[in-house]
């Protein structure tokens, strides 16, 4: 499930914790950084547990209308299609996504607003207009509703924002990728296929490319940061002698250091690709000046090795 790019991210926020607090211990970093990994697997299986509450609120307004004084014919002969879509039922019903949603004590109970706004958002959308006035309905269909709410109406919703963040300090920046990853089960069970869990890592995923392990890889990134910080620190400041380090950017810190020890880890990956990497994620998570600083930085003290 995590790639490489994302494993980087999470290696070089453990380092960034080292930077701003020196007397964290590499266990520290260790349990921080499998916490961190976990947690995106656990914010997919969340927001992958929302389509039952979706449908369920659509179901619930039906009903409602139903039992008016005075109900319209189209109230009386409500359209179910979207509250009784088949993806909820092969999820909801498959044993193993409701061990694992019970077992986490995944719930959107408490988010009733945070629903109703979600669907009255999703109802006013043409696709969704065109899904209900189709005939008939199948499980790839469904699936098909699902996947184009998945990549519509969460992105950039302050409300679901500010209760992913409340439940977890990991969520903040990995709703983008933990939905592609909804998407990418959810076009899986509208082909007939089973849910199954995503393995944690990449490199574990069934069919992934041969190649080295992403535990190890991510592990070992971050053990050679901690071992060797101090000495990556005095690199930094040699051929920074018009900066003092006390005033580099500690996220530019972090994203050196993480650089240095990939190449000293990772000899096979191409050090251009290990600049490149960080460079990128500079973009994100750093200063506007940063992109020039940190591959500038990397691109002297790699070739020198």
């Amino acid at each position: 499930m995590l790639n490489r790019r994302i494993l980087r991210i999470k290696a070089f926020k453990v380092v960034y914790s080292r930077v701003e607090n020196p007397a964290m211990q590499l266990q520290d970093a260790e349990s921080e950084l499998e916490r961190s990994c976990e947690a995106t697997r656990d914010l997919y299986l969340r927001m992958l547990a929302i389509v039952g509450p979706l449908a369920r609120e659509a179901r619930a307004r039906l009903d409602a209308a139903r039992q008016k004084f005075n109900p319209t014919p189209e109230e009386l002969n409500p359209n179910y299609k979207f509250a009784a879509n088949a993806l909820v039922a092969a999820l909801e019903e498959d044993p193993d996504f409701s061990r694992i949603v019970k077992k986490k004590k995944i719930s959107w109970e408490n988010d009733d607003v945070l629903i109703r706004t979600l669907y009255e958002s999703i109802r006013e959308k043409d696709y969704f207009k065109e899904y209900m006035a189709a005939p008939g309905s199948s499980l790839a269909e469904d699936a098909a509703l699902y996947v184009h709410i998945f990549e519509e109406e969460f992105s950039g919703l302050p409300a679901l924002e500010d209760i992913l963040e409340d439940l977890s300090i990991y969520w903040n920046d990995e709703l983008e990728y933990a939905l592609s990853w909804c998407c990418r089960s959810i076009e899986q069970i509208g082909k007939g296929l089973h849910w199954t869990l995503p393995e944690l890592y990449m490199s574990e995923m069934p069919g992934a490319p041969g190649r080295d392990s992403d535990k190890a890889f991510v592990r070992g990134l971050v053990h050679t940061a901690f071992r060797n910080f101090d000495k990556y620190h005095d690199m930094i400041a040699a051929v920074t002698p018009k900066w003092d380090t006390g005033r580099i950017c500690a996220t530019d810190l972090a994203l050196i250091i993480c650089g240095l020890a990939e190449a000293d880890t990772f000899s096979g990956i191409d050090y251009r690709t290990t600049i490149n990497e960080f460079v990128e994620i500079s973009k994100y998570y750093s200063t506007p000046e940063s992109r020039a600083f940190v591959n500038g930085v990397l691109d002297k003290l790699i070739n020198k090795k």
